[in-house]
């Protein structure tokens, strides 16, 4: 059986050796910063909400603890969604990190609040040309991503795994206390799983810590650099 199974890993580097002529185009990748204390974030997530149901569009919430000192503690964030969001900060050359941010496919970034800003930056984003890699799930525990050019400086893949489903948090403390705030694809794991520099590798997923949540990998340059390709669970 193990002999059976190398032979589909090589099988399967060797279907992506060839390029990603024929890969898909990647979705848009709509990536919100925000958080349960700060009183602006309540417009930014509606407005990344109503983006989640373009097809189109990849939408991830990733909730940030540096509001938390206003006394009321994000329940959905993590120091790494922080983490990278200050990638993208050092990337876009920015002074601090704003919250609500929007930063699409590691293009381009604009408040989260401004709507028609976000949407006219989701539309170009959506026109510009893409040259991904093919990649392909192997199994429930790799996933193999295959040839293209890597960007200057090299490339990284992300496991993200988030829940689809609409939550209602009630606030009772801080800047929105006895809001109700809504959040959409909220991001619950977030994994670097190793550098890509354009040539076909395999890589092992970490096993998820809910059946409800979806996974999707992420390509793209390092340190928060633009995305360059997108893998999709399909829907069970």
């Amino acid at each position: 059986m193990r002999q059976a199974f190398l032979t589909l890993l090589v099988t399967t580097l060797a279907s992506l050796t060839a390029g990603s002529a024929l890969a898909a185009k990647p979705p848009v990748v709509v990536e919100l910063f925000t958080a349960q204390g700060c009183s602006s974030c309540g417009k930014a997530n509606q407005v990344v909400a109503d983006l989640a149901d373009d097809k189109g569009v990849l939408a991830l919430t990733y909730s940030v603890d540096y509001w938390d000192y206003l006394g009321w503690s994000d329940t959905f964030a993590k120091p790494a969604f922080a983490s990278r969001q200050r990638a993208y900060a050092q990337k876009f050359s920015l002074r601090d990190v704003p919250t609500p941010q929007v930063v699409i496919s590691g293009r381009e970034q604009a408040s989260g609040a401004k709507a028609e800003a976000v949407e006219t930056l989701v539309r170009a984003a959506a026109k510009a040309p893409a040259n991904p890699p093919d990649m392909e799930f192997v199994g429930d525990s790799r996933v193999a991503v295959g040839s293209a050019p890597a960007p200057r400086g090299g490339g990284e893949v992300w496991l993200v795994r988030y829940d689809p489903r609409e939550q209602e948090i009630a606030v009772k403390r801080g800047d929105n206390r006895g809001q109700t705030l809504v959040h959409r694809n909220v991001v619950r794991e977030l994994t670097r799983l190793g550098p890509w520099a354009g040539r076909p590798k395999l890589y092992r997923l970490t096993a998820s810590s809910d059946d409800a949540l979806k996974t999707v990998i992420i390509v793209q340059g390092a340190k928060g650099g633009r995305v360059i390709g997108v893998l999709q669970e399909e829907t069970k």
